[in-house]
């Protein structure tokens, strides 16, 4: 047939005798002319700015304006290629009814689709280019074209072609197309002006858009790029060459901060509170989210239903096709041309609906659209789902600054509900917001699919549909199970991890002991507990798989079953195929309604919690602050003459009677800084805790504040912070000076004040709280506070508080992070960090609450003298300090005396001493009192010098560490020192097959070879379920045909038929019924298998590591941090235990039923291969990009979430300090800042998925297509029609598995560094319990004597480290007192270490009564010795359990040891005596009760040696004194050796070892080393070192 435009069928095809216009073939020509226009006119221009363009590197985006109309141009160009599709389907399908080919039925609307495709492309070019003027190629076009359809719409009108012929209404169609757009191209001009008018617009673009740290371009890019996520390419392809960083990420878009969503919903709330009628009802939450996020989530619902509706086209098309397979109409041609209008066919819409092609291309367009909707209405919903958070965030956080103090302290508001705010409730209502438009659309797809079942099968479909959803509330039942099982599950693992954590801290005193099997048992025991309930957990789990792979199953066999016996007609594959895929369907949104309906409850009890949160007390309006009247008041007079404040400290108060003051002079008067007038305070409950105070601060004076503990003194300085509730009075603060200058982020205020030089702002007052409180941060940004940093003050206030040396030991100096997550300091450490904050900051006013409470003498002094008198009074700070040291009082300027609540006296010394004799005795007593312990304390290393031996020692450890670095850092080094980019890429885009397989091995291998025969199997069976059904369907149909041949009559037949029906199904309904109970089965039994194989894996590897861990060497703990160890315990062994086998499961699943569906297309169409092979090159390389970048953006939400629970948490504790310093706006910004970075990250995070998700979804539509035009083209093979319905039923199936295979693979990868982790510490080694002496060859009582012989012994803690004993030899006598000294780092504790061989002994050997220990079981020799360490360590428990955790001693025995101790007594008061409980860390006892507890476990092991290691050091004189007679009259037959860290301790010692640097430099008596001037040990004693 020769190829011609008009056709060469009628002789008049190119005449125009009716005039041109009425031949149709020419008005079709003449629809060709505006195409061609476009076309010519536009590429010269596209190919010379695409030439420019390629020589920019790359636009940047703040050239992406939008020209007015941008997203209506874009819906409309779409719509306009749809509709120009039909038309070309409408041509061709129309062209097989003529005789010859007419081209122009098809070729103008081939022509004007490429036309459409050119005028977005060129448009987006302009618009990238800003160049508007070029527009007008695009109106001219839009004229055109929409004259020449008019005319084609009129001629058809005139030749009676009406609304029945589907040409017609796509010409209409297309007419109000092109006048749409002719009318956005009209309004472009009329708002830009940039033709026919004098003055162009000039356009800027957006605020974001000039900002280039905004990176997140999905508000700003065109419609194309928003629905494929295409801005995304370049940051997950670029994933590959190098990790992204949060550099990478950038900033939020301004409409998406915290702070805009948080302004949209406040305000939401507050017109609520101001539109409400009763003032007490407090806003609803709900509503105001509703009223600040609603129209997005109804955007979202609006693209669910569209998709939800689309989702419905699949199952048709395949019914349409597998029928109109069998009834091809070929050859059928239209022979009287000449009757047709224009002498061409016209078909009706119906006609093109029966060409199988046509469905096809159709059914490819409906899932490409149906998929674009949902990850469109999915992205939406994530995007205001996080908007919201911020919101929440914010508005949580600023109602935590507003808290009342008392709210806090009394308990209505704990850290914990705070911290479960910020940490769970606002993510269960973010992850509602994802939910919920589900909950309305799943309703409509459920009743849409159940009216489409109906139709395609009548009664039998209810019936399938009735199973589901009757099964459905027993899926949440199981759900509500799951969630109850996860709480009690997470109650033992916090039971677990608090054992472990106390075993980690006290491993070596478990190893000293040889206790660590029991309490290692006492670990595995609640692990055992916590098993069995995730064995719950995990059958539950299963069930719920298990559900949701029975039920189609059930639901399939149910439906046809029915159908079978009830129906008359017979099943057709094409109504089987479709209802088999409508069925798919189904499931999905009941099994996530349970989900949703479970997340829905949440977030109602959320928002009730947040609810309750909001309205919680607020602190009082502090007007106070602006210091409304100066004071200048009698009643704080002050004294003239000298002042001598640089005296020593000591002296005796009565010398200081002589008036060194100057007297008082009536006349004069000073300022007063604060005053306080009657005032009555409270802390909440309306008992006042404060009564009747009248007080002064004189400006510029030091004020002490003294009293009992417990009377008041700390709360008058937070009544004064306007931190407690006022029940009556007033407190008033001096106005600022004129000179005195604010500080920047105090801009309310700024108005009232003239803005000359001002040095000190008034406003916040340097506070420095009883309790301690850092901020996770650097030491020097603890110091400075976000003040100015000035070297040579921060050096002033450093010394002032000496924390030099303290910061030389740090890893980083002052750069160290220190706080919840840094290096913990102790006590006395982080008390100085405050003191020196307050100290630091350049504030009128210094509030000290007891800063010398946790440091020793030496340090106080040193901070009064050189901080408080000289750094702050050289300043003429006002200092108000509240103290217990009562020495001080002689350098105060005035005195607070307090009682009860109330203020005893007020004045100065001289005032009380003169006015009050008795207090002023009894100050004089206590004075006294505390000399005496002064010149004790003196003798004692000092507190601080142990507080810096653990810290050097805490890093000592660390520093080998260094050499064998966490196993993670090293990876990442490695990747750094390779970065020829191809290794790090090959190496990043790896998956660990190996990890995989040591977790499927850790299962065991019976369950895994369980698990792989199951799930294929159960995939087998599936598939035959399926190709079963087509058979059935198939032959059923097949065998109708041929009995009805054309002599039967109709009503033979009938009956005829109905009886082969019936014969016929026997069989086939047996096998059916058969094959899905088999599949049921199979479903419960992979189920089961996966989930309990994950179950057996999380049994070994837990049991393994702590087995590991517990018995690993000294050094290793040593070296390994706690929390790393720790969080193997915690995170990474949760990961292993919940979150691993549903991945796993997940996985294998979904990439089981793509490989089966591929089979089963490749097994019915094998040319469906061909096209395979470019779609899994596509598809390999997406996932491969995928799974890197997801890699790192999860890593970076995850990073990113910590330091904002942490900002919250410390917020809440340090609320006091924060308020007092008035940093509440630097806060603010640095919460806000932490949410949007945490925001941003997982913004791109879900962005990356929905891009794979796009691109997968895209693929699997590919799939579709290429199976079903496979099948169409197939039929000179006559495939029966069951096969193709069965092809692409399967083929639908991977377009929702596609994905899940990558995300699942991308979690499996995160999750298994778990696995990797918990591994690399199962290869430490462990410690050699054998010994080489079997433990029956070692006597019972075993060292009888004590005699312990040193030769030649040789000690290093690591192979690869320095000794740190050498060739040590001494010999001690049994029962003798041995002392051994020396200085820091000599190597005493390391003998003492090396006794119960817990060191590495290279050489020589320690001989115990005849026994050299090395070659001893470990067990056995440490269970013989004794030890008292430095460190108390107590466990939680009993008492009991704490002396003798083996329970084999009788109670008499523990009551002698503790009456040894002198504890009985204290013991005996306690309630259940020796079962009295002891809180973790032994936190319920003083230190110095605790270190003769431990004394009392070395008494109840009744051993001939024992070994006390600086066991003295944290014990005052008084006590140590008992214990020096306990241990001489206690071990008076036994040898002790004493490691001294005072040398006056061991004085009466027998034998002194005296070490220097590792080597014994001295062993003799003490006596007689004494005698000798120059011995070192006489220099130690001297020294007092």
């Amino acid at each position: 047939m020769a190829l011609s435009f008009c056709g060469n069928d009628l002789n008049n095809s190119y005449s125009v005798d009716k005039g041109v216009l009425n031949n149709g073939c020419f008005v079709d020509a003449l629809n060709l002319v505006p195409h061609v226009f476009l076309l010519f006119i536009t590429f010269p221009i596209l190919f010379i700015g695409w030439g420019s363009q390629s020589s920019k590197v790359q636009i940047h985006h703040n050239t992406w304006l939008h020209f007015p109309g941008h997203n209506l141009r874009w819906i409309l160009t779409f719509t306009l290629l749809f509709v120009h599709v039909c038309e070309i389907a409408e041509g061709i399908v129309s062209n097989t009814w003529m005789n010859s080919n007419h081209l122009h039925l098809f070729l103008p609307a081939f022509m004007g689709f490429i036309a459409a495709t050119t005028s977005v492309v060129y448009y987006h070019n302009i618009e990238t280019a800003n160049f508007p003027k070029l527009l007008l190629a695009l109106f001219i076009y839009w004229v055109l074209a929409f004259i020449t359809k008019i005319i084609k719409l009129w001629k058809f009108a005139e030749e009676g072609v009406g609304v029945e012929h589907l040409r017609f209404c796509i010409t209409a169609i297309l007419v109000v197309l092109y006048g749409l757009l002719m009318a956005v191209e009209v309004n472009v001009i009329r708002v830009r002006k940039y033709v026919f008018f004098a003055n162009p617009q000039r356009v800027k673009p957006p605020e974001d858009l000039q900002d280039l740290g905004v990176r997140f371009l999905q508000p700003f890019v065109n419609l194309l790029s928003k629905a494929t996520y295409w801005w995304m390419n370049p940051l997950i392809i670029g994933a590959h060459k190098r990790p992204i960083e949060l550099k990478k990420i950038g900033k939020l878009p301004i409409a998406m901060r915290a702070l805009t969503n948080y302004l949209r919903l406040k305000d939401a709330y507050e017109e609520q509170r101001q539109n409400a009628e009763d003032l007490d009802k407090a806003p609803s939450i709900w509503r105001s989210m509703y009223r600040a996020f609603g129209r997005p989530i109804l955007l979202s619902s609006t693209f669910r239903y569209m998709a939800d509706l689309l989702g419905f086209v699949g199952p048709l098309c395949i019914s349409g096709i597998v029928e109109h397979l069998d009834n091809t109409t070929e050859g059928v041609t239209v022979n009287k041309t000449e009757d047709l209008p224009f002498g061409v066919y016209f078909m009706s819409s119906m006609q093109l609906l029966e060409n199988t092609y046509v469905l096809a291309v159709l059914l490819f367009l409906a899932l490409v659209l149906q998929r674009t909707f949902l990850q469109a209405s999915y992205y939406v919903t994530i995007e205001t789902g996080i908007n919201l958070r911020g919101a929440l965030l914010a508005m949580i956080y600023n109602k935590i600054l507003r808290l009342s103090t008392s709210n806090m302290s009394m308990g209505e508001m704990t850290l914990g509900q705070i911290n479960n705010l910020v940490a769970i409730e606002t993510n269960q209502l973010m992850w509602f917001l994802f939910l919920c438009p589900n909950l309305w659309a799943m309703p409509v797809q459920i009743i849409m699919g159940v009216i489409l079942l109906y139709y395609l099968l009548g009664y039998s479909a209810l019936i399938g549909a009735a199973v589901i959803v009757l099964l459905a509330p027993i899926q949440y039942l199981i759900a509500t199970k799951l969630a109850d099982t996860q709480k009690s599950s997470l109650d033992y693992s916090t039971d677990r991890l608090k054992k472990t954590t106390e075993i980690l801290k006290g491993i070596k005193l478990l190893k000293l002991y040889a206790w660590e099997n029991i309490f290692c048992d006492s670990v595995l025991e609640t692990r055992g507990k916590e098993l069995t309930s995730l064995r719950t957990f995990a059958f539950y789990t299963s069930m719920s798989i298990f559900m949701n792979a029975a039920i189609p199953i059930a639901a399939v066999l149910a439906t046809f079953v029915t159908h079978a016996y009830i129906s008359q007609s017979r099943l057709s594959p094409a109504k089987a195929f479709a209802s088999l895929a409508l069925f798919h369907i189904l499931v999905t949104p009941l099994f996530l309604l349970s989900t949703v309906v479970r997340f829905a409850v949440k977030a109602l009890i959320s928002v009730q919690k947040l609810g309750e949160f909001l309205q919680s007390e607020e602190i009082g309006d502090d007007s106070w602050r602006n210091g409304d009247m100066p004071v200048s008041l009698e009643s704080c007079k002050k004294h003239p003459g000298a002042r001598n404040r640089k005296q020593p400290l000591r002296y005796q108060m009565d010398n200081y009677e002589q008036p060194l003051r100057r007297q008082l002079r009536p006349t004069e008067t000073e300022d007063v800084a604060v005053k306080v007038n009657n005032g009555y305070f409270t802390w909440g409950s309306n008992m006042s805790t404060l009564s009747d105070i009248n007080i002064c601060i004189p400006t510029g004076q030091l004020t002490m504040i003294v009293g009992q503990v417990g009377c008041g003194k700390s709360s008058l300085l937070l009544a004064m912070l306007g931190e407690m509730q006022t029940l009556s009075g007033k407190v008033y603060w001096s106005k600022l000076p004129d000179c005195e200058m604010l500080p920047d982020y105090i801009s309310e205020y700024d108005s009232d004040f003239s803005h000359e030089e001002r040095s000190k702002n008034r406003y916040s007052v340097a506070y420095a709280a009883q309790k301690s409180w850092l901020l996770n941060a650097t030491v020097e940004e603890n110091i400075t506070f976000g003040s100015p940093f000035s070297k040579q003050r921060y050096k002033a206030v450093i010394d002032a508080c000496s924390l030099q040396p303290d910061i030389d030991l740090l890893p980083f100096g002052d750069q160290t992070e220190i706080g919840e997550r840094g290096i913990n300091l102790s006590g006395g450490q982080r008390q100085r960090i405050c003191v020196a904050r307050a100290l630091y900051q350049n504030t009128n006013i210094v509030f000290l609450d007891d800063p010398f409470s946790a440091l020793d003498i030496h340090l106080s002094d040193h901070l009064m003298q050189e901080g408080i008198l000289k750094f702050l009074q050289d300043d003429k700070r006002t200092v108000v300090l509240v103290t217990h040291k009562l020495q001080y009082l002689i350098h105060a300027d005035w005195i607070i005396a307090m009682k009860g609540g109330t203020v005893l006296r007020e004045g100065t010394l001289k005032d009380i001493q003169t006015h009050d004799v008795e207090l002023y005795e009894h100050w004089k007593t206590l004075m006294n009192r505390q000399d005496q312990e002064l010149e004790k304390d003196t003798d004692i290393e000092s507190q601080t010098t142990l507080e810096r031996k653990t810290l050097r020692r805490a890093f000592y450890s660390r520093e080998a560490k260094n050499q064998i670095d966490d196993e993670d850092e090293e990876e990442e080094e490695e990747e750094d020192e390779d970065d020829n980019l191809s290794t790090t890429t090959s190496r990043r885009s790896k998956i660990p097959w190996k990890v995989c397989w040591r977790y499927l091995s850790s299962g065991g291998f019976f369950l895994v070879f369980l698990m792989v025969t199951s799930k294929l199997a159960k995939h087998s069976v599936m598939v035959a379920i399926d190709y079963w059904l087509a058979d059935w369907t198939s032959s059923a149909q097949s065998k109708a045909m041929r009995s009805l041949s054309p002599d039967t009559n109709a009503t033979n037949y009938t009956q005829e038929y109905e009886a082969t029906q019936k014969t016929e199904h026997q069989p086939y309904l047996q096998v059916f019924i058969l094959l899905c109970g088999a599949g049921i089965v199979l479903c419960l039994i992979t189920s089961l298998t996966v989930e309990f194989l994950g179950l057996s894996a999380a049994t070994n590897l837990h049991h393994n590591l702590l087995n590991k861990i517990i018995h690993a060497p000294l050094r290793f703990f040593d070296v390994t941090p706690l929390g790393q160890i720790l969080n193997r315990f915690s995170a990474d062994t949760n990961i292993i235990d919940q979150h691993i086998p549903p991945t796993l499961e997940s996985l294998t699943r979904s990439t089981l039923l793509c490989l089966s569906a591929i089979g089963i297309i490749a097994f019915v169409t094998p040319v469906f291969l061909i096209a395979l092979v470019p779609l899994a090159v596509a598809f390999y390389f997406i996932q491969k990009y995928f799974r890197v970048a997801s890699k790192d953006l999860q890593d970076l939400d995850d990073s990113t979430q910590l330091p904002l629970l942490c900002h919250f948490s410390e917020t809440a504790e340090g609320l006091t300090t924060i308020r007092a310093f008035r940093h509440e706006a630097r806060f603010k910004q640095r919460m806000l800042e932490l949410t949007d970075t945490n925001n941003t990250a997982y913004l791109f995070l879900s962005a990356a998925n929905r891009w794979l998700e796009v691109r997968t979804d895209y693929l699997g539509a590919v799939i579709v297509l290429t199976a079903a035009v496979a099948a169409i083209w197939m039929p000179f093979y006559r495939l029966p029609p069951g096969l193709v319905g069965l092809g692409l039923t399967y083929a639908l199936t991977v377009t929702n598995y596609l994905n899940w295979v990558v995300r699942n693979l991308a979690d499996l990868e995160v999750q298994m560094a778990a696995v990797k982790k918990v591994n690399s510490f199962l290869s430490t080694e462990s410690e050699n319990y054998e010994g080489s002496i079997d433990v029956s060859q070692v006597p019972e009582d075993w060292p009888q004597h004590g005699e312990i012989k040193i030769q030649d012994l040789c000690v290093r803690y690591d192979p690869m480290l320095k000794p740190v004993l050498k060739h040590v030899n001494a010999f001690i006598n049994p029962g003798q007192k041995v002392g051994i000294c020396g200085r820091t780092g000599s190597g005493k504790s390391s003998l003492s270490l090396a006794f119960f061989n817990m060191v590495d002994v290279f050489e020589g050997k320690i001989i115990i009564d005849g026994i050299d220990i090395c070659k001893l079981p470990l067990q056995t020799l440490r269970s013989r010795l004794s030890i008292i360490l430095q460190d108390p360590v107590l466990f939680s428990g009993s008492i009991r359990f704490n002396l003798d955790p083996e329970r084999t001693c009788t109670d008499d025995r523990l009551w002698e040891a503790l009456e040894i101790a002198q504890l009985k007594n204290m013991v005996k008061a306690l309630p259940g005596g020796l079962d009295a409980v002891i809180t973790e860390g032994g936190e319920n006892f003083s230190v110095g009760q605790r270190q003769l507890f431990c004394l009392a476990r070395a008494f109840v092991r009744k051993s001939s040696i024992l070994i006390m290691d600086e066991a003295t050091a944290s014990i005052d004189m008084a006590t140590e004194n008992i214990l020096q007679k306990v241990v001489m009259t206690a071990f008076a037959d036994r040898t002790v050796v004493t490691i001294a860290h005072l040398v006056s301790s061991i004085l009466e010692a027998e034998q002194v070892l005296v070490f220097s640097s590792g080597i014994l430099v001295e062993c003799d008596s003490a006596a007689n080393l004494l005698a000798q001037e120059d011995s070192l040990f006489s220099i130690l004693v001297r020294t007092h070192k």
